[in-house]
Protein backbone atom coordinates (compact mmCIF):
# COMPACT_ATOMS: atom_id res chain seq x y z
CA UNK A 1 0.00 0.00 0.00
CA UNK A 2 0.99 3.55 -0.71
CA UNK A 3 0.54 6.58 0.06
CA UNK A 4 -1.54 9.74 -1.41
CA UNK A 5 1.60 11.84 -1.60
CA UNK A 6 5.29 11.91 -0.71
CA UNK A 7 6.23 10.95 3.46
CA UNK A 8 8.39 13.71 4.14
CA UNK A 9 10.70 14.02 7.38
CA UNK A 10 7.99 16.19 8.77
CA UNK A 11 5.60 13.59 8.52
CA UNK A 12 7.90 11.25 10.30
CA UNK A 13 8.49 13.64 12.73
CA UNK A 14 5.43 14.84 13.59
CA UNK A 15 4.07 11.38 14.58
CA UNK A 16 7.01 10.24 16.34
CA UNK A 17 6.65 13.34 18.77
CA UNK A 18 2.94 12.54 18.87
CA UNK A 19 3.45 8.61 19.69
CA UNK A 20 5.78 9.97 22.50
CA UNK A 21 3.17 12.56 23.81
CA UNK A 22 0.93 9.89 23.98
CA UNK A 23 3.70 7.36 25.40
CA UNK A 24 4.00 10.12 28.08
CA UNK A 25 0.32 10.75 29.32
CA UNK A 26 -0.96 13.14 27.13
CA UNK A 27 -4.38 12.55 25.29
CA UNK A 28 -4.47 11.84 21.88
CA UNK A 29 -6.06 15.62 20.75
CA UNK A 30 -3.10 17.23 22.32
CA UNK A 31 -0.89 14.70 21.14
CA UNK A 32 -1.81 15.23 17.87
CA UNK A 33 -1.61 19.34 18.23
CA UNK A 34 1.67 19.41 19.77
CA UNK A 35 3.60 17.03 17.53
CA UNK A 36 2.18 19.22 14.66
CA UNK A 37 3.74 22.09 16.48
CA UNK A 38 7.11 20.78 17.48
CA UNK A 39 7.55 19.11 13.82
CA UNK A 40 6.83 22.82 12.59
CA UNK A 41 8.67 24.64 14.81
CA UNK A 42 12.01 22.30 14.53
CA UNK A 43 11.26 23.29 10.57
CA UNK A 44 11.60 26.60 10.89
CA UNK A 45 14.74 26.72 13.22
CA UNK A 46 16.51 24.33 10.33
CA UNK A 47 18.37 27.25 8.19
CA UNK A 48 18.37 29.97 11.26
CA UNK A 49 17.93 30.13 14.99
CA UNK A 50 19.01 27.47 17.73
CA UNK A 51 18.04 23.69 16.82
CA UNK A 52 15.72 22.32 19.63
CA UNK A 53 17.84 19.09 21.32
CA UNK A 54 15.52 16.73 23.33
CA UNK A 55 16.57 18.65 26.10
CA UNK A 56 16.00 22.21 25.37
CA UNK A 57 12.50 20.96 24.07
CA UNK A 58 11.81 19.23 27.08
CA UNK A 59 12.86 22.45 29.09
CA UNK A 60 11.02 24.90 26.66
CA UNK A 61 7.56 22.58 27.14
CA UNK A 62 8.04 22.89 30.96
CA UNK A 63 8.33 26.95 31.03
CA UNK A 64 6.15 27.75 28.40
CA UNK A 65 3.49 25.26 29.76
CA UNK A 66 4.21 26.84 33.41
CA UNK A 67 3.61 30.77 32.04
CA UNK A 68 0.55 29.21 29.74
CA UNK A 69 -1.09 27.55 32.75
CA UNK A 70 -0.64 30.98 34.47
CA UNK A 71 -2.43 33.03 31.38
CA UNK A 72 -4.55 30.51 30.00
CA UNK A 73 -5.25 27.35 32.05
CA UNK A 74 -6.53 25.09 29.05
CA UNK A 75 -5.16 26.47 26.08
CA UNK A 76 -1.19 25.65 26.51
CA UNK A 77 1.14 28.16 24.89
CA UNK A 78 3.17 25.74 22.49
CA UNK A 79 -0.42 25.13 20.40
CA UNK A 80 -0.29 28.47 19.28
CA UNK A 81 2.12 29.08 16.12
CA UNK A 82 1.83 32.52 13.99
CA UNK A 83 -1.03 32.70 16.00
CA UNK A 84 -3.03 29.72 14.48
CA UNK A 85 -4.05 27.03 16.72
CA UNK A 86 -1.73 23.78 16.39
CA UNK A 87 -5.13 21.08 16.75
CA UNK A 88 -5.80 17.90 16.09
CA UNK A 89 -8.03 19.10 13.64
CA UNK A 90 -4.81 20.59 11.63
CA UNK A 91 -2.89 17.17 12.32
CA UNK A 92 -5.96 15.63 10.36
CA UNK A 93 -5.90 17.77 7.37
CA UNK A 94 -1.58 18.66 7.34
CA UNK A 95 -0.66 15.08 8.11
CA UNK A 96 -3.58 12.11 7.86
CA UNK A 97 -5.22 13.86 4.67
CA UNK A 98 -2.11 14.02 3.15
CA UNK A 99 -1.22 10.85 2.88
CA UNK A 100 -4.90 9.16 3.20
CA UNK A 101 -6.33 7.75 6.53
CA UNK A 102 -5.55 4.16 5.00
CA UNK A 103 -2.02 4.17 5.03
CA UNK A 104 -1.76 6.77 7.86
CA UNK A 105 -3.79 4.11 9.83
CA UNK A 106 -2.51 0.60 8.65
CA UNK A 107 0.87 1.10 7.72
CA UNK A 108 2.69 4.47 8.68
CA UNK A 109 1.27 4.44 12.50
CA UNK A 110 1.98 0.97 13.01
CA UNK A 111 5.77 1.53 11.46
CA UNK A 112 6.60 4.49 13.73
CA UNK A 113 5.44 2.51 16.84
CA UNK A 114 7.71 -0.15 15.90
CA UNK A 115 10.37 1.41 15.51
CA UNK A 116 9.91 3.19 18.82
CA UNK A 117 9.16 0.02 20.47
CA UNK A 118 12.83 -1.00 19.24
CA UNK A 119 13.78 1.61 20.61
CA UNK A 120 15.29 3.81 17.08
CA UNK A 121 15.30 7.60 17.41
CA UNK A 122 13.74 9.64 15.20
CA UNK A 123 17.13 10.13 13.31
CA UNK A 124 17.70 6.51 12.93
CA UNK A 125 14.52 6.07 11.00
CA UNK A 126 13.32 9.37 9.59
CA UNK A 127 14.93 8.49 5.81
CA UNK A 128 14.78 4.72 5.88
CA UNK A 129 11.91 3.97 6.80
CA UNK A 130 9.68 6.12 4.55
CA UNK A 131 12.53 4.40 1.37
CA UNK A 132 9.39 2.04 0.23
CA UNK A 133 6.56 4.35 0.50
CA UNK A 134 5.87 5.92 -2.89
CA UNK A 135 2.68 7.94 -3.67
Amino acid sequence: MNPKAPVRRFDVFAEYTRQKALQDGMDEAEAEGYGLWVAKVVASRKYGGAPITQATHKKEGEEGKKASTAAHPKTPEWHELDGKPQTDELFEREIIERMGSHFYNTVFVPAIEDAMNAGKSYTAIRDTIRKEWKP
